[in-house]
């Protein structure tokens, strides 16, 4: 018979920048419980050590997308890749997390046993191929949303044909030489954004080729009032203050671009037109839809405009006809010659790591189920989840989700109980999308697979960091919708995935 998996008190899946935050939390704030971190790659990281393309960076500040325990003291607040992870082996290191992480421990699914009331999830270890399991009570689920598997890649006819080096940034080759190279990058999202200054400087020539315009906003690289802050404050409490006064600026900025779209919107276009002129962005910079119904793109220090100013840089506004041998032929019949093609076009979203779950041998079907404050799931137990924000940084929500998850076992601890699940007690609601009022490619194509959400707390994912203050990190712990329970809860439990 095999031994049984070693059972923890929280099972975390992924050591990135959600996972990480949540071990700390445990740490400070239940450090009698157990907790193990399973990640499928070889380091810690996530995001900032899966990608490795030129000039790879935050689009959010550091001050925010920093820990809200640990304050970020690097003098650029829009910081680059290799930056970003020492910030997080540091994190690591200061937390004596080493000992609780699981390298190379890809996992596949996670059942629950509500005899057991425990979750086993089960995979492979990647570095020896042999089969692992990890069991434990609850099931804190880090991994992002986003596939680690590829990124997406829309049909490209011809591309067969092309005799150059392809590429998607999300499999960046390390030995790629694009020195005075004629480069075409596909996109115009926020990666497309970043590589074009990031290569400008090397290569003979790179074209950025975009379908539609979408809207960039140039800020300082450098937050020089935290640097000044810093240097007359202890350094909690000036990088609270920084981290607070940017949050408010976030938050004001987003809420314009819902209440005055078309002041925000001249704003951010006349900023680009001093740039690199009227005729250029009116062209190739101005969006059909209003800021923030998809994502802004942050250009530091106007980076992008000083490539485009260079010469070095260009931007196109077209449809692809087909990838050619030699380039990309456009269908306003100009080609673009290449010998590096680079399809920045996107992410592929997945639910919960791209796992299979299920319940007592059921399997589930997420999209059947209703979100609880974007955490949680009706009628699944022990089960919590971290989604960061699309208008704001990611590790916001990601540390409300952590303190969470300490309340909710405090609370389970001192009530001698073992068992939690969002019970939707059968209401009348009606059923809306995951996400609302943001209309990106990479999000809608995925949205049918996501969670529901309704029209009424706690069944929200509200995208509003003010508001999930007061819902999540103030709301009380047990509200009525979200129980507790002793022992087996099947009988509580309405129909699987309805």
């Amino acid at each position: 018979m095999a031994d049984s998996p070693q059972r923890f008190d929280v099972v975390i899946v992924g050591a990135g920048i959600s996972g990480i935050s949540a071990a700390c939390h445990l740490r400070m704030r239940c450090p009698d419980r157990s907790f193990v971190i399973c990640e499928g790659r070889s380091d810690i990281g996530g995001t900032w050590d899966l990608f490795r393309y030129p000039g790879v960076r935050s689009d959010s500040d550091m001050h925010t997308l920093g820990f809200d325990f640990k304050p970020w003291e690097q003098e650029k607040s829009i910081a680059d890749g290799p930056s970003i992870m020492q910030y997080l082996r540091e994190t690591v290191d200061e937390y004596g997390l080493r000992q609780h992480i699981r390298f190379d421990h890809l996992l596949r699914k996670a059942s629950w046993c509500s005899e057991q009331r425990a979750w086993t999830a089960s995979g492979i270890d990647t570095s020896t191929g042999e089969p692992i399991q990890v069991r434990g009570s609850v099931l804190f689920m880090c991994s992002g949303y986003y596939s680690y598997k590829g990124g997406y890649l829309p049909d490209l006819r011809g591309r067969e044909q092309f005799k150059g080096v392809f590429v998607h940034p999300q499999q960046w080759p390390e030995d790629l030489d694009y020195t005075r190279k004629r480069v075409a990058v596909i996109g115009s999202g926020a990666t497309a954004i970043t590589l074009v200054p990031a290569m400008a400087d090397d290569v003979e020539h790179i074209t950025m080729i975009q379908r539609s315009p979408t809207y960039v906003a140039s800020r300082p690289a450098v937050d020089k009032w935290a640097n000044r802050l810093r240097r007359f404050l202890p350094r909690t409490l000036a990088y609270q203050l920084t981290r607070r006064k940017n949050i408010l600026h976030q938050d004001l900025v987003y809420r314009k671009t819902r209440t005055d779209p078309d002041k925000v919107k001249k704003i951010l276009l006349n900023v680009a037109r001093e740039a690199i002129g009227s005729d250029y962005v009116n062209e190739h910079f101005t969006p059909a839809y209003n800021p923030w119904d998809q994502r802004l793109c942050l250009i530091p220090d106007g980076d992008l405009f000083g490539a485009i100013n260079s010469k070095k840089a260009s931007v196109v506004t077209d449809t692809i006809n087909t990838i050619t041998e030699n380039g990309v032929l456009l269908s306003s019949g100009k080609h673009i010659e290449a010998d590096i093609i680079i399809a920045a076009t996107g992410l592929r979203l997945v639910t919960l790591g791209e796992m299979d779950f299920e319940i007592d041998n059921e399997p589930v079907d997420f999209s059947r189920h209703w979100t609880y404050k974007a955490m949680g799931y009706s009628d699944i137990p022990n089960l919590i989840s971290t989604f960061g924000y699309i208008n704001a940084s990611w590790t916001l929500k990601a540390d409300l989700t952590s303190r969470y998850v300490c309340r909710l076992l405090n609370h389970m601890k001192s009530t001698a109980t073992d068992v939690f699940v969002p019970e939707l007690h059968n209401q009348d609601m009606p059923s809306r999308p995951w996400v609302t009022d943001f209309s990106s490619g990479y999000m809608q194509r995925s949205m049918h697979r996501l969670p529901r959400q309704g029209d009424r707390a706690p069944w929200l994912n509200t995208q509003n960091y003010r508001l999930d203050r007061k819902l999540i990190a103030k709301g009380v712990v047990d509200d009525g919708v979200m129980t507790f329970h002793n022992g087996s809860i099947r009988e509580h439990l309405g129909p699987r995935n309805t």
